[in-house]
């Protein structure tokens, strides 16, 4: 997720090369998919349709209203 709010609109493929050499990581494409999935269950992870590739997007506002509730 730091990596996506970091910079927005990566591919799966973006995000991988990222993670394994930015924070040297021994980690699978697929690895990375599945637990981008369950991200995109909890809302916090967004993906569209860019020409041949699905774009991943940070979505924080399941956060915010999180947030919102324990300030409140």
């Amino acid at each position: 997720m730091d990596e996506l709010s970091e910079r927005n609109e990566l591919t799966l493929y973006e995000l991988t090369v990222r993670l394994i050499t930015k924070h040297d990581l021994a980690i699978s494409r697929q690895a990375i998919a599945k637990h981008l999935a369950a991200l995109e269950d909890a809302g916090l992870v967004k993906s569209k349709r860019k020409g041949k590739y699905r774009v991943l997007m940070f979505n924080n506002e399941p956060l915010k209203n999180l947030l919102k509730g324990w300030i409140e």
